[in-house]
């Protein structure tokens, strides 16, 4: 919400309503500079929900100072009171070890009765964070019900930069987040910007990113990783998802005998399929091998 005119955010609102057939896009209110550290900050933040943002955001490590930062976190709880609307702000994403924002929103959620209703994304500070500090800010967030989004694609790019080595993979704990109970997801987060050039799109590239960051390759760990694309976020983002009489017929078929087989490959999907209609699908790749002047077509449906 840096942008006075907040052009972006208007032409994102006419997308979300074009593309509503195929997709149900959440817009949130994120101040990428800050929003005490950005002139007219609040200003702006309100605006942007008054125009239609689904979600509060907020950056509170981008502030000028940790006073500004705790500020802004009570600003957009604040601002969630207002509006109704809840929060999904990134938190702690640096490898500053001092870095503690997450505990003020942890506390604030408590205090305001909204858990469920919070997500923080990345916090990779906590990679960082001795572990008495670490292992009681996991039980905080846990009565919290604060949601943990790890972005790993990302987070193993951007995080480590300024160490030579050891170099810290960066990602934060989600082994031991998952392990107290707290609810994790995985993002993909930038697709093709100065943060990450690289991404396709694909949940499952992120998912395949985070089992090796996390160490998460063992076979139950793997289907384990898989819920971090599906059911925790779609618990997050409080919609009702799985494949059951009664639900909205919205899902994606691979073409793989089972969710570790889909982490491995990482296919294209065969079939997306959004309120019964199949919106979107990819035909089998076909390839052709040359033996001993002998041609073999061999069709490959991964």
């Amino acid at each position: 919400m840096c942008d006075p005119s907040l052009v972006a955010l208007r032409a994102l609102i006419e997308l979300r309503d074009e593309l509503k057939d195929i997709v149900e896009l959440q817009l949130i209110a994120f101040p990428q500079d800050g929003i005490l550290s950005f002139p007219n900050g609040k200003h702006l933040m309100r605006e942007a929900m008054r125009l239609g943002c689904d979600v509060i955001g907020g950056i509170p490590h981008y502030e000028w100072t940790r006073d500004d930062g705790v500020e802004e976190v009570h600003f957009i709880f604040d601002l969630a009171k207002e509006t109704g609307a809840p929060i999904d702000l990134h938190c702690d994403e640096t490898d500053d070890e001092q870095s503690r924002f997450l505990e003020v929103v942890a506390a604030r959620t408590i205090r305001d009765g909204m858990q469920g209703r919070v997500v923080a994304g990345h916090t990779t500070a906590m990679a960082s964070y001795n572990d008495n500090y670490a292992f009681k800010l996991i039980q905080i967030l846990k009565r919290a019900g604060v949601t943990i989004v790890a972005n790993p694609l990302d987070n193993i790019v951007l995080q480590g930069r300024f160490d030579t080595y050891p170099k810290r993979r960066g990602m934060t704990r989600v082994k031991e987040l998952d392990a107290a109970g707290i609810n994790v997801a995985c993002g993909h987060d930038s697709i093709m910007d100065p943060w990450y050039p690289l991404g396709r799109g694909s949940m499952l590239d992120a998912l395949s990113m985070l089992v090796h960051v996390g160490q998460m390759t063992g076979r139950g760990e793997l289907f384990r990783a898989f819920d971090m694309v599906t059911v925790n976020p779609a618990r997050a983002a409080e919609v009702r998802w799985g494949v059951k009489e009664g639900l909205p017929a919205n899902f994606v078929v691979f073409d793989c005998a089972d969710e570790a087989e889909a982490i491995r490959l990482r296919p294209a999907a065969r079939w997306v399929v959004r309120a019964g209609r199949v919106v979107a699908e990819t035909v089998p790749a076909a390839s052709v091998v040359h033996q001993a002047g002998r041609t073999l077509p061999v069709t490959f449906t991964r």
